[in-house]
């Protein structure tokens, strides 16, 4: 069982759970941390969810490092993993995080939901912010009144300010509705998306 094999029977079920929300995008190879790490699928709509794939042929030795940059960002995380991955997984990943096991089934991939993904209880607010290009992030600054002083200022100092100035709800709002509406993908559905991904550099 390869990483892509798992990788199209969660985008299918993905598409089929959505097909029908306008309002939903499902992004694969999503870069996060200015691209220092990419989460294999992500769903952007009243919620930012992340799905990391782990397949048989797969090890575990990078998904610590993984999980840390993801537990900054993303609301909910599954974890699509080979059975013979889940028992350490379950130990070593948070109890937030969504557990499901994927297994070959007559030529396919049978996915089934051992542990449904909680709610990430800290979600940082500068990494959440970092992940919009500068251009979005001053445009929110601007309409809440708040890019003076950063409006010639780097990426970087911008991020830092919009951390600052918004709740943390509306932070994550104001994050998702620009990854939303990021390039090709725009009032796309799901169900017509291929393979799409959110730009780390800007």
């Amino acid at each position: 069982m390869r990483d892509l094999d798992v990788r199209l029977a969660v985008r299918s079920r993905l598409r089929r759970e959505h097909q029908d929300d306008m309002d939903t995008r499902v992004v694969e190879e999503m870069g996060i941390w200015n691209g220092a790490v990419r989460v294999d699928l992500a769903v952007i709509n009243g919620e930012f969810v992340g799905y990391e794939i782990k397949s048989a042929r797969d090890t575990l030795a990078r998904l610590p490092n993984q999980a840390s940059l993801y537990n900054a960002v993303f609301d909910r995380v599954n974890l699509v993993a080979a059975e013979k991955h889940l028992d350490h997984a379950i130990g070593e990943m948070p109890e937030w995080w969504g557990m499901i096991s994927a297994r070959s089934d007559g030529g396919g991939v049978r996915l089934e939901v051992l542990r449904l993904a909680g709610t990430n209880p800290a979600i940082e607010p500068l990494q959440l912010a970092r992940l919009l290009w500068r251009d979005e992030a001053l445009a929110i600054l601007d309409r809440c009144d708040a890019a003076r002083g950063v409006r010639s200022g780097t990426r970087e100092k911008i991020a830092a300010r919009l951390a600052e100035t918004l709740s943390l709800d509306e932070l994550r709002r104001q994050v998702r509705q620009c990854l939303k509406v990021r390039g090709s993908w725009l009032r796309e559905p799901v169900s017509n998306q291929r393979h799409v991904t959110v730009g780390s550099e800007a």
